[in-house]
């Protein structure tokens, strides 16, 4: 398969070595800051790999959008948007699929740490909480991971209903609400955790990021089974129904 990408920083020129490497798929034209962004310019492609910036990517959205090809964003930090962006999408009868995190590792960490939030619902002395470290040049924080996470957790475990970014100096923590907490340290790559705490035990579930082709691999993974999906039923998608069909 052939795939444009946009964006030319680290995951891009990841997402492009992987390709290279691949085999099986090469790039049709990597797309940076440089080059103007038209429907045009994504012709001949069988599907659109997005790493950019969130202003890039809201921006870029319409072209992408007529010019038919089938969109892959790992572009995060416009969850606010999430709802416009899909009425754009149907409008145009387009296929999207979004993850902030395209790790398969990632992904089967998340799948986990919501099961384990579904076991402890019913137990009472059971709490939860979850932290993502980063480098201290990541812009955005929590990072999409991590309130992907969040989500999972509320959908899971009935006794924690809304998420607290930051604790004020005045306030304790209610039972129903569910800490997410960020650091951004040095040089770290990427770490999340979730933790369960009693007065019996303690629990912790974590994913640690190595490197970028995890993420770059995942990515290339996803796009290459929405070109063929969107062939079959047009729509907005996520990691989560490319896994449901792996899975099965």
């Amino acid at each position: 398969m052939k795939f444009t990408l946009l964006g030319n920083g680290r995951m891009g020129q990841q997402v492009a070595q992987v390709i290279r490497q691949s085999g099986c798929h090469e790039i049709a034209a990597i797309l940076d800051i440089d080059v103007t962004i038209t429907p045009e310019v994504f012709q001949g492609s069988d599907a659109i790999i997005d790493f950019t910036v969130r202003n890039a990517f809201l921006s870029n959205l319409p072209a992408m959008l007529a010019s038919g090809v089938p969109i892959v964003v790992g572009t995060t930090g416009w969850d606010d948007m999430q709802d416009d962006v899909k009425k754009q999408l149907i409008a145009a009868g387009a296929s999207l699929l979004y993850s902030a995190n395209f790790s398969l590792g990632v992904n089967i960490f998340l799948r986990t740490v919501r099961e384990a939030a579904r076991l402890i619902s019913p137990f009472a002395q059971f709490d939860i909480a979850f932290t993502e470290q980063h480098h201290t040049g990541k812009a955005d924080f929590p990072s999409g991971t991590a309130l992907r996470a969040a989500d999972m957790i509320l959908s899971a475990n009935s006794r924690k209903t809304t998420v607290v970014r930051e604790l004020s100096d005045n306030k304790k923590l209610a039972p129903g609400e569910l800490q997410v907490a960020s650091v951004r340290l040095g040089s770290v790559f990427g770490k999340h955790s979730a933790f369960i705490d009693s007065e019996a035990d303690e629990i912790e579930i974590t994913h640690t990021a190595k490197n970028r082709s995890g993420f770059a691999a995942g990515a290339v993974e996803a796009a290459a089974w929405l070109a063929l999906r969107h062939k079959i039923a047009p729509g907005f998608y996520t990691m989560d129904d490319f896994l449901d069909e792996k899975f099965a």
